[in-house]
């Protein structure tokens, strides 16, 4: 009997030797992240069928389904999801522009710090839901005061988030900034704002939840438009089938719209995405 020789053996191609490691990463978790509500849903059906669940508070999925997609043909809807969608975003951005600046000016100026981080230290723990009484005197109850109560809140998240990232800024690159005479305006542009972006991000991620969950609870107020009067306004009436098609709706925007933010990071600071580089080495 013949040996093959080490020189006559060949070794078939692995068609995944070559794939990086981040991707079959990505693979398994977007297969965990699509099977795990899937699997939660085919429980809470079964459940509710064998009469485990009532049916009047945990409606079967399948039935709410099939009222989104009939509710979905009609215009009521959608005109309700971009009342949310337009609160949501005016406040944010309304809230998110000024809570960079600061945060920045916070960071840069020692003294600037210590005259505003106790007020802010003050007021940050109060639920900002709590002002919208305040808010709705101020500005009534129009479209006014959704934008605000969302601004506030959302400016908080930012703020906080900013003035950590410039705050943990290395102190040399400031310095070789005052060496080289570098202007206010230029240190902010130069070197704050780039040091600082991750840490804005997650003040950006944060904010972005907070405003729609603010925007959900002032939709409940002086307004017949958006997805927080649907949900209460189907309690009132007892079309819980109605309320989950808005919770559904409500849960879809805040994913869609990290998904969104997510991307557009990657885009501002690419620098970020070394970690999936080193998986592959």
């Amino acid at each position: 009997m013949r040996i093959a020789t080490a020189d006559e053996v060949r070794v078939l191609p692995d068609d995944t030797a070559g794939e990086p490691a981040w991707k079959k990463l990505t693979r398994q978790g977007w297969f965990l992240a699509v099977a795990s509500p899937v699997l939660m849903l085919v429980l809470w059906e079964i459940l509710v069928r064998v009469k485990l669940l009532d049916a009047r508070f945990f409606p079967m999925p399948s039935v709410v389904i099939q009222d989104l997609l009939t509710q979905a043909m009609h215009k009521e809807l959608w005109i309700h999801t971009g009342y949310t969608i337009s609160r949501m975003l005016i406040g944010f951005v309304l809230g998110a522009i000024p809570g960079v600046l600061l945060g920045i000016a916070m960071g840069l100026s020692p003294v600037l710090r210590q005259l505003l981080q106790p007020a802010i230290a003050a007021i940050y723990p109060i639920p900002k839901v709590a002002l919208f009484p305040l808010i709705m005197l101020m500005f009534g109850l129009g479209e006014s005061s959704k934008w605000v109560i969302v601004g506030v809140a959302v400016f908080f998240q930012v703020l906080m988030a900013t003035l950590a990232g410039v705050v943990n800024i290395e102190r040399v690159y400031l310095d070789v900034a005052a060496d080289f005479r570098a202007r206010r305006w230029q240190a902010y542009r130069t070197i704050a704002l780039p040091a600082a972006l991750p840490f804005i991000f997650t003040g950006f991620q944060l904010g972005l939840g907070m405003s729609l969950i603010v925007v959900v609870i002032a939709e409940n107020f002086g307004t017949e438009k958006g997805l927080g009067y649907v949900i209460w306004h189907s309690w009132q009436i007892f079309e819980v089938r109605d309320m989950y098609v808005a919770l559904i709706l409500v849960a879809l925007l805040g994913y869609l719209s990290q998904l969104l933010l997510a991307r557009i990071e990657r885009a501002v600071i690419p620098w970020r995405r070394p970690v999936r580089q080193n998986l592959n080495t």
